[in-house]
């Protein structure tokens, strides 16, 4: 179903068949094995399309071009099968590359139908222009991290190429492994501040429980918005400002002093976003043996009684 390419710039006017542009790596450094089990599924599907009457009458034809794991080469490709007048492009087995010829087609308005590409960033934006079959690499690799950990693995070291996909892989295994659980905040505000306003306080925020709590690195604050009928000060409802608040959940140890530096930073980005006089933070301590992730006592979790007594030995770390 291959044909060879036309001349550049000139496309197909007799209306004879439908012209699908096939992007698969057919030489190194690609995978030429896959790409040649990829294009015998297209040329397959091409096939069964023509056996049973084609589209409208009219045979798919495949307009193949080697991306050879390229990124460049392969939206060279597009804007040539572009060019020929091809109705849509599909195949191409390498993310990063397919990433690259993705973003190519949003921009010229071709449907790209993707086979194999996983990085769930394969356009920057949502489209209508670019789907995929193949399921999300957060998915394919938190199903490989649940087989990790259910056989018993804690440590994990991992060797790879440098490129997004292997980044963004070695990203997934790290974030879904790590331990969770703590810090935790819940900041209760009034209603109204706007989106910048909100990012650059959770962002302040966020540098501020870091400092002092580095491990694990999975600090989440949850913003709740009240209304001030939904708030009571003194007995009365919407009587004066609604003063915000700020409950954490942290682990036990760390330094007093970094802690005060901690509270002052906090207490310094909500009075610059919210310009109140008064604000108040409670800090509450947890050991491991009082925190529980998906059913499990995290002070089970040797590894992880280990690692954070590595991080705040300094004060001591209860488990």
């Amino acid at each position: 179903m291959s044909t060879p390419p036309l001349p550049s710039g000139e496309q197909r006017a007799d209306g004879s068949s439908v012209q699908i542009g096939a992007l698969v790596p057919l030489t190194r450094p690609g995978w030429v094995e896959a790409g040649r089990h990829l294009l015998a599924g297209l040329e397959l599907a091409v096939r069964e399309v023509n056996d049973t009457g084609g589209i409208v009458g009219r045979p798919l034809e495949l307009v193949v071009r080697d991306s050879a794991a390229d990124p460049q080469r392969a939206v060279a490709a597009v804007d040539e099968l572009a060019r020929l007048g091809v109705a849509a492009l599909a195949g191409e087995y390498h993310s990063v590359v397919a990433r690259a010829a993705a973003a190519r087609a949003n921009t010229l308005g071709l449907p790209f139908l993707c086979s194999s590409a996983v990085l769930d960033a394969l356009t920057e934006q949502p489209t209508e222009w670019v789907a995929r079959l193949a399921p999300a690499q957060s998915h394919g690799w938190q199903i490989y991290a649940d087989f990790l950990l259910s056989a018993g693995h804690r440590r994990i070291a991992v060797a790879a190429e440098a490129s997004v996909y292997w980044a963004s892989g070695a990203r997934i295994l790290r974030d879904y492994v790590a331990p969770r659980g703590m810090p935790i905040g819940y900041l209760d505000i009034p209603a109204g501040a706007d989106l910048p306003t909100k990012k650059a306080l959770v962002s302040a925020m966020y540098e501020a429980l870091r400092e002092v709590y580095p491990f694990p690195d999975d600090h989440r604050i949850f913003l709740r918005e009240w209304p001030l009928d939904s708030v009571s000060q003194n007995g009365l409802l919407g009587s004066e400002p609604a003063r915000p608040v700020f409950i954490m959940h942290v682990p036990q140890g760390g330094s007093l002093d970094a802690k005060r530096t901690m509270l002052q930073k906090i207490n310094a980005a909500v009075v610059d976003a919210f310009h109140l006089p008064d604000f108040a933070a409670f800090l509450h301590e947890h050991s491991l043996e009082t925190v529980v992730i998906n059913g499990g006592i995290l002070a089970d979790d040797h590894q992880r009684v280990e690692d954070q007594n590595a991080v705040y030995s300094n004060e001591g770390a209860q488990t």
